[in-house]
């Protein structure tokens, strides 16, 4: 997603601040009002039907017609002649307008680890795992993920090897959609497959079980879209929660996009760009999984309350110094060239380790941490609580990262210029992640130790 939308025509790094506030926020919203009526409508297991085969259809009709027609479905004329009318400012909205079909990409592949990997993969292991499992297997569960994400980012650097070794005048980045496209579809077959498996052979069998041992159950309460967002926001442990997601998005995309803007200026290219962000998947797998082997050992050790405030930990150190080196950059040059490197690709590097150590730490610590912290909640604050959270939550503090970067920009004439403002603006985040942990992890202990294992309402 980034490859396409950052080496576009007439685009780049500074088209996603505006993506993310004006597109993926808006449909996160919009979905998440969609989900609670499925929710309330459909037997969950037909609701992650329902949600994750659109997104395959989509992701096989966007290889297989959408990008090979974008000359004909972009409105590039038109786009021109808005860009003669208009100051310069809106270049970005207008690179977005310009290529519409490669945003739309952009928001439905930002959907899908919203939607797929944090919605319905976590609330399906959050629905048949217990507290006590969940500290010992939650952070090894990340170890397939990352497996996996070590695998593909070779696989994204062999496809553009692939493509750089293509005749003249053949279409290396429909070949390459074909390739990694036909990959996704697959995978979501597989994934299908499995669900299917679990729900036949696991989730029935332990449900009969239970109603065995249960008396009837209640009528599920119908609430509408207005209701159930009351019913959440009246609970401290749900805002605490939505605190963190937001505090993350709004740090990680803070650091990210200046990085990436970095990362256009040495790798202009789209091979070369793509093989880049290909070894970064990888390293940050490689590192992750060191790190999930980790956090198994810091939650039996230290608890839950370390666990998350490591995350806001390595974001607040390696974010800062990753701006360190850009305010100072002219002290760092020096550095880079004892180390055989230019400036910029110092810059590159370091921001390269910083996203690839706060990643780590988020997919071992911290959404394991988040993940149990929706156990003891009843079903209602599990559900729709986790909807909220994670669909909205994400893109509402990317959107909120971006929104800042948008009002710095326009107020000093650049990133680059942004940068001292974005660092203080960081500090302030991280401190305000660091009380909200400490205060979930009060609710988090004293809910465990009232409900004795069985579900609770989420603490008001």
């Amino acid at each position: 997603k980034d490859v396409l939308m950052v080496t576009a025509p007439k685009s780049g790094a500074e088209v996603i601040p505006f993506i993310k506030t004006y597109l993926n926020l808006p449909v996160a919203i919009g979905f998440t009002g969609v989900y609670a009526k499925m929710t309330d409508r459909m037997e969950l297991k037909n609701v992650f039907y329902a949600c994750v085969i659109p997104f395959l259809f989509f992701f096989a009709a966007f290889a297989g017609f959408i990008y090979p027609n974008r000359l004909f479905l972009h409105p590039h004329a038109l786009v021109d002649t808005l860009a003669a009318a208009l100051p310069a400012n809106f270049a970005a909205p207008l690179a977005i307008i310009r290529n519409w079909s490669f945003a739309l990409f952009y928001v439905m592949a930002e959907m899908w680890g919203s939607v797929v990997a944090s919605l319905l993969f976590w609330g399906l292991a959050n629905e048949i795992t217990t507290v006590d499992e969940a500290k010992k297997y939650y952070p090894l569960f990340g170890l397939g993920a990352n497996v996996a994400l070590i695998f593909s980012g070779q696989y994204v650097k062999f496809v553009s090897n692939m493509r750089a070794n293509l005749a003249p005048g053949v279409d290396a980045w429909a070949m390459s959609l074909n390739y990694l496209m036909g990959a996704v579809v697959a995978s979501g077959g597989v994934l299908l497959g499995a669900y299917k498996y679990i729900q036949d052979k696991i989730v029935a069998k332990n449900e009969a079980m239970a109603n065995m041992k249960a008396p009837p159950k209640k009528k599920k309460t119908k609430m509408t879209l207005k209701e159930s967002a009351k019913f959440l926001l009246s609970s401290s442990y749900i805002r605490n929660l939505a605190l963190l997601v937001i505090s993350y998005g709004m740090c990680i995309n803070i650091v990210e996009v200046s990085w990436k803007a970095k990362l256009k200026q040495a790798f202009p290219d789209p091979n070369s760009y793509s093989a880049f962000m290909g070894n970064f998947s990888s390293a940050t797998g490689m590192v992750t999984f060191v790190m999930m082997l980790l956090g198994r050992t810091i939650f039996e050790k230290f608890g839950w309350r370390t666990a998350a405030l490591v995350t806001p930990t390595m974001i607040g150190v390696t974010g800062l110094g990753f701006f360190a080196t850009n305010v100072f950059s002219g002290a760092m040059a020096p550095v880079a060239a004892a180390l055989g490197t230019s400036s910029l690709m110092l810059a590159v590097i370091l921001g390269a380790a910083q996203n690839i150590l706060s990643k780590s730490s988020k997919y071992s610590l911290f959404d394991p941490c988040k993940e149990m912290a929706y156990i003891p909640l009843d079903k209602e604050s599990k559900t729709k609580g986790k909807a909220a959270i994670d669909v909205i939550g994400n893109p509402l503090g990317k959107s909120g990262g971006a929104l800042i970067q948008q009002i710095l920009i326009f107020g000093v004439g650049s990133l680059a210029a942004a940068t001292p403002y974005l660092a203080v603006i960081l500090s302030i985040l991280v401190a305000t992640w660091f009380r909200a942990a400490n205060s979930l992890a009060g609710q988090f202990n004293d809910a465990m130790a009232q409900d004795g294992g069985t579900p609770a309402p989420a603490p008001a």
